[in-house]
């Protein structure tokens, strides 16, 4: 179960994993909270189960019970719960259903969730037979916090051989251009945008050669749309808005910029390493685990600008530093992140759950 289907990272695993599964072994009856966003259509007319305004009102207790009759109706063996919503939501109602196994998710670091409900998550957590983290960051966190690393598997995101792919792009390169593209949703001050705005300023006075591109959309889009006019740069900027062809935008860049003030494990930096771009990050929460600066990209600390620039002019003036940053990406994303073994990871993890509980 996962919240929305709206185009982020995560949904976007959820998708993946969902369709990924062996339904051979695995019969896969995937649920959200609410069934809005651009994911939708992916999985079809799945239920959901509205919680209303608040994670403890009537309605959400309402939705709860509507879980466990579902899920005791489906007979479900395993009940995964995807994001904070849903960990909070699904977990005692599998409890209260009497689902065997009960796994809980932590796709992020936690420092975006406020002390609360940070709380109530690690509660909801402790009804779980298991958390699958999605890096290794993200489950030292829950260690500090005090759960036992007994109930914590860490299974990192996968990728899906589309990405692997050689893709026409969706916007056509011009030569002795180097297109520098910044892909996040435009609906949080965590993801950095105006420090990528500001620094390409700087780029685009030292650098004729240097284009931008900002892909994504939400509340946030209007006021970056008009920091990038104050700032003189909204002729070498493009924004594209929400997009749903993610290899054909990856190949119409030259780099890939994720500036984020915390990630666990991104999946802009995992499809950007499979499009075999060099990938510039910060140096926080699983980044540290997927760019290894000068080896898989490079690596920036947070809001640090000047940093930021000196790294994208280094990439734009040599190209084969582009070249060989991602061609070494791309190996280490092939090798460690495919979707077929990530699934296969999930499967064995439920069919081992199964069988301890069933002893």
């Amino acid at each position: 179960m996962t919240n929305t289907l709206e185009v982020g990272g995560s949904e976007r695993q959820f998708v993946e994993l969902a369709l990924k599964l062996n339904h051979d072994r695995v019969d896969v009856r995937s649920a959200c909270l609410r069934r809005i966003g651009g994911l939708t259509g992916r999985l079809g007319d799945i239920p959901e189960f509205p919680p209303g305004g608040s994670l403890f009102r009537l309605q959400s207790q309402k939705a709860r019970l509507a879980m466990a009759r579902y899920m005791r109706e489906q007979r479900t063996q395993v009940a995964h719960a995807f994001d904070f919503y849903t960990n909070v939501m699904m977990a005692p109602a599998a409890r209260f259903a009497r689902v065997p196994v009960v796994l809980g998710s932590h796709r992020q670091i936690g420092d975006l969730l406020t002390p609360a409900q940070f709380r109530v998550q690690m509660m909801a957590f402790r009804l779980c037979d298991r958390v699958v983290c999605n890096s290794q960051a993200a489950a030292e966190r829950l260690r500090q916090a005090g759960l036992s690393l007994s109930k914590v598997v860490v299974i990192p995101n996968g990728l899906s051989d589309e990405l692997f792919r050689e893709t026409a792009p969706a916007i056509p390169k011009t030569l002795g251009r180097v297109r520098i593209g910044m892909i996040a949703r435009m609906n949080d001050l965590v993801k950095n945008h105006g420090t990528f705005l500001r620094a390409a300023r700087d780029v685009a006075k030292d650098s004729a050669a240097a284009e931008f591109l900002m892909v994504g959309d939400g509340p946030l889009r209007s006021g970056l749309e008009k920091l990038a006019v104050e700032l003189g740069i909204a002729e070498r900027m493009t924004f594209l808005g929400e997009r749903h062809d993610i290899p054909a935008v990856l190949a119409s860049l030259d780099v890939s910029v994720l500036i984020s003030k915390s990630e666990s494990l991104s999946n802009v930096v995992l499809e950007s390493m499979a499009a075999g771009l060099p990938v510039v990050a910060t140096s926080v929460g699983g980044n540290l685990e997927l760019v290894r600066s000068g080896e898989t990209g490079l690596r920036v600390e947070p809001n640090d600008e000047r940093q930021l620039v000196k790294a994208l002019l280094q990439l734009i003036s040599d190209p084969e530093l582009r070249a060989r940053l991602g061609e070494n990406g791309r190996a280490f994303a092939r090798s460690q992140f495919h979707i077929s073994e990530i699934a296969q990871r999930y499967e064995e993890l439920y069919a081992n759950l199964l069988e301890e509980k069933s002893k």
